[in-house]
């Protein structure tokens, strides 16, 4: 008997609206995905869709219709199914992505084990997770750095033409590490005056700062060899960091835009023998959507996995992250219950 798909579109309100250099907004339709099997074990995921890669909740579920019939008769073939939704549906990560997730939650249950045990991890290796300041009024920017007080790492969002303004609120809030990711928001000129700045203020590296085309772009900002150069946009799956190796620092992976488990488990071993430093980082997602991504989380440098966070209603609990630190659930599957 095969699988059953049922899918359920979920609106995640986030605490303040969250904006970047390219928009925002402050509510997020994810959909929850649920695969049974024959004997009633459950299996979720969930798709946090972008429009940035033309995706939304809609997409997601007109997606999910044409890979249900690629569903594995045997639930185990986790990399026959997922080349089989990579084959069927080459784009639309977040929808396939949401698949992975269940199929690796549902054989972590059949198998009574957590899905980082299935890959041989050690949850203690979690990196400590950063918390992302959207960009603001300064009071609003103050406030949420006050809010963020459990974490030990922030992230801030650049790309506006108030960055320096924007740098000195949050260093006159606090002196934590600071990350910068500029959502290409930068031209190559803007971006190579900004790198004495982003030093003098202790940022450790920069993430994206300017367009995913732009690599030669990206490499000159890079060789200038004042912080570290991370892309994310430019970066969506396994087979595009041979020709990031030598124009940057890193990757961010997110099962988002990679489209799977498996595939952000070959992201890391490619960006590893290219002696790249590998982050993960989500969308607006609910603790579901950030557990998934947590189970590899022993693996990377870095994490920016604050999407739960930053919502007022997560349905969802999962991994925690206490105080800054990725705690992975012990239960089998990906360990993850309706709050």
């Amino acid at each position: 008997m095969p699988l059953k798909l049922s899918a359920e579109v979920i609106t995640l309100k986030t605490k303040h609206p969250f904006v970047i250099a390219r928009g925002g907004d402050e509510d997020y339709r994810v959909v929850w995905v649920r695969l049974t099997d024959r004997d009633g074990v459950e299996g979720w995921g969930e798709a946090d869709p972008s429009r940035y890669y033309g995706e939304t909740a809609d997409t997601v579920l007109t997606v999910l219709k044409r890979l249900e019939p690629h569903l594995p008769r045997d639930p185990f073939d986790l990399e026959g199914a997922e080349a089989a939704f990579a084959h069927a549906v080459p784009q639309n990560g977040a929808a396939r992505a949401a698949l992975s997730a269940a199929l690796h939650d549902l054989v972590g249950k059949r198998l009574n084990q957590p899905v980082w045990r299935l890959w041989g991890l050690d949850p203690a290796r979690a990196p400590r997770s950063s918390f992302t300041i959207g960009l603001d009024t300064p009071e609003k920017m103050r406030q949420k750095v006050a809010e963020a007080s459990a974490f030990p790492i922030l992230k801030i969002k650049l790309g506006t033409d108030r960055d320096e303004q924007i740098l000195r609120t949050i260093r006159d809030a606090t002196d934590k590490p600071i990350r910068v990711d500029a959502n290409a928001g930068w031209t190559r000129e803007r971006a190579i005056a900004m790198l004495p700045v982003l030093k003098e203020y202790g940022v450790e590296f920069v993430e994206q700062p300017l367009p995913p085309e732009d690599l030669e772009g990206i490499a000159a900002v890079r060789r200038k060899g004042v912080l570290p150069v991370v892309v994310d946009e430019s970066c969506i799956v396994a087979t595009d960091i041979p020709r990031l190796a030598g124009a940057v620092d890193g990757i961010n992976i997110k099962l988002a835009k990679c489209g799977s488990l498996r595939e952000a488990l070959r992201m890391v071993a490619t960006a590893r023998a290219h002696g790249m430093l590998v982050m993960v980082g989500c969308m607006i997602e609910s603790s579901l959507g950030i557990t998934a991504a947590a189970h590899f989380t022993p693996l990377v440098d870095a994490a920016d996995l604050d999407g739960a966070a930053l919502t007022a209603n997560d349905p969802f609990v999962g991994a925690t992250i206490d105080g800054g630190q990725i705690r992975l659930p012990r239960e089998p599957g990906l360990g993850v219950r309706r709050r």
